[in-house]
C-alpha cells in the first residue's frame, strides 16, 4: 500500500510541474492568443465522419477555390488549445489560402482529458484501428470523399500533444500519409501511462528499439513518410532530447546514417538533413535557438504567419511556411524561402559522405576501386543525376547527361536549361 501512495504521490508531483509549467508559459505571452469570431466561423464541423471511437470533434478549413485533388494538411493542437486557436497562431489556413490545400483540426473534448491533450500515450488511443487514432484515421478518409483531395497527399502535423500524436498517426498509418512533421513532440511509443508520459517530457532517456515500435504498430514495411522535426533549445515542458530520439526513430526507419548528411545554420537557428542515396531529403531537424515551448513563427516577411500567443513564439522563421515547402505542397514550395538557404555548414556527416569533388578526381591513382565505390560516384555526378532526371520526365537524355561518371566537367546551368529546352521540343537547336 505504501507503494502504491508513493507512486500517487510522485503521479501528483508530475502533474503539478506539468500543469504549472502551462500556466507559467501562458503568463509570460505577451497577450493570450484567443481564436476570434471571423477564425473561429472559418473552420466548419463535420459531424458524421465515422463511428469516432476516440469522441473527438472534426474542424475543416477549406479555401474558397479549394483545387480538384488538393493536398490535406492535418493539424494537431497541443494541450489547453483548440482547432480554432491552433489555426490563428500556427497560419495553417492563411498558408493553405495560397497554395490551395485544405486542413482538418481535429479536436480533442475536455470530457476525454481536462487539460484538452490528445492521449498520445494510451494504448487505447495510440493502437491502429483504436481510439483517437482511428478517429483521425476516419477524418482523413471522410475528407476524401467530402473534400475531393488527393489521398496520396495527405500530410500530419502538431504541437506538444499534438506533435506526440502526429507521431501515433505516421507510426500507425504510415501508408496514409506522405510527410510528417513535429513540433516539439515525442516519439511513438515512449509512454504507456500518464506518469511515463510525463517522465518522457521533463526527462532526457535514450530509449531501446525507437524504429522497431513503430514498425511492430502496422504491417507496413516501407516506403516511410518523409519528417520535419522542430524543437527549441530552451523548451522546458517536452525536453530537446525527444526530439533528437524522434530523429533516431525515423532514421532507423529509413535506413540512414545516425549522423546527418549536412548542416546549416538559419540566423541563430540549426537545420540538419538526412538524404537518402539518391540525395532525397527524408529527414530534416530545425534547433530553434533559445526558444521555449512552442510553435516558431515569422509573422511578417516571406512566408510570414500566424499569430503570437501563448505557445506560438516569434523565433524569426516560419515553421509553417516551411514545412509547406519540405512536403512541396505546391509547384512555387519547392522553392525555398531566402531566409532558409544559406550555404551549408558542412557536420561531421562529411566523414560518411565525402563530396562530390573528391570522388571525380581524374587522377587515376585516385580510381574507384569497387563497384560500390562507382555506384557512390554515379549518385553524386551532376551528369548521372541530370541524365536520371531526364529519363524520370521521360525525355531523352541530353549529350551533356550522358558522360560516363566520374568525367570531370564544368556543369553551367546555361546548357542544361537549353538542352531541357530541346529535349521537350521548346527549340531547335
Amino acid at each position: 500500500m505504501s507503494d502504491f501512495h508513493e507512486t500517487m504521490a510522485h503521479l501528483q508531483e508530475l502533474r503539478r510541474k506539468f500543469e504549472g509549467l502551462l500556466e507559467r508559459a501562458r503568463k509570460k505571452a505577451a497577450s493570450p492568443l484567443q481564436a476570434s469570431a471571423d477564425n473561429a466561423n472559418q473552420l466548419r464541423e463535420l459531424m458524421a465522419f465515422g463511428s469516432n471511437p476516440g469522441n473527438l470533434r472534426m474542424l475543416v478549413y477549406e479555401p474558397e477555390h479549394l483545387p480538384r485533388n488538393a493536398p490535406l494538411v492535418v493539424a494537431l493542437h497541443g494541450c489547453s488549445q483548440s482547432g480554432a486557436e491552433y489555426d490563428r497562431g500556427s497560419g495553417w489556413s492563411q498558408v493553405a489560402n495560397r497554395l490551395g490545400f485544405a486542413v482538418v483540426y481535429p479536436e480533442q473534448q475536455p470530457a476525454n482529458n481536462p487539460n484538452n491533450c490528445f492521449s498520445w500515450f494510451l494504448p487505447g488511443d495510440t493502437t491502429r484501428d483504436q481510439g483517437e487514432a482511428l478517429s483521425i484515421r476516419q477524418m482523413v478518409e471522410h475528407a476524401v470523399a467530402a473534400l475531393g483531395v488527393d489521398r496520396r497527399r495527405v500530410f500530419v502535423t502538431g504541437l506538444s500533444a499534438g506533435g506526440a500524436m502526429a507521431s501515433v498517426m505516421l507510426a500507425t498509418y504510415p501508408e496514409v500519409f506522405a510527410g510528417g512533421a513535429i513540433i516539439a513532440g515525442l516519439p511513438y511509443g515512449c509512454a504507456r501511462t500518464v506518469q511515463q508520459a510525463f517522465e518522457a517530457m521533463f526527462n532526457e532517456q535514450s530509449m531501446p528499439a525507437l524504429g522497431d515500435r513503430v514498425r511492430a504498430a502496422s504491417n507496413h514495411r516501407g516506403p516511410w513518410p518523409k519528417i520535419s522535426v522542430w524543437h527549441g533549445t530552451a523548451d522546458p515542458i517536452v525536453k530537446p532530447a525527444n526530439g533528437e530520439e524522434i530523429i533516431r526513430q525515423w532514421s532507423d526507419l529509413h535506413g540512414l546514417a545516425a549522423a546527418p548528411s549536412y548542416a546549416e545554420g538559419i540566423g541563430g537557428h540549426t537545420r540538419r538533413v538526412w538524404n537518402d542515396a539518391d540525395g532525397e531529403t527524408l529527414i530534416e531537424a530545425f534547433s530553434i535557438g533559445g526558444m521555449a515551448h512552442g510553435v516558431p513563427l515569422a509573422t511578417s516577411g516571406e512566408g510570414g504567419c500566424g499569430a503570437v500567443g501563448a505557445f506560438f513564439l516569434d523565433a524569426g522563421i516560419s515553421s509553417t511556411h516551411h514545412i509547406a515547402s519540405f512536403w512541396r505542397l505546391s509547384e512555387d514550395s519547392a522553392r525555398m524561402p531566402a531566409a532558409a538557404s544559406p550555404a551549408p555548414i558542412w557536420s561531421d556527416a562529411r566523414a560518411i559522405v565525402p563530396p562530390a569533388e573528391a570522388l571525380l578526381r581524374a587522377n587515376d591513382s585516385e580510381a574507384p576501386s569497387s563497384a560500390a565505390d562507382t555506384d557512390a560516384i554515379r549518385r553524386l555526378d551532376p551528369n548521372h543525376v541530370i541524365a536520371k532526371a531526364f529519363r524520370a520526365a521521360g525525355l531523352p537524355v541530353p549529350e551533356l547527361a550522358s558522360m560516363p561518371p566520374g568525367t570531370v566537367s564544368h556543369i553551367h546551368p546555361g546548357a542544361i536549361i537549353k538542352a531541357a529546352l530541346k529535349a521537350a521540343g521548346f527549340r531547335r537547336s
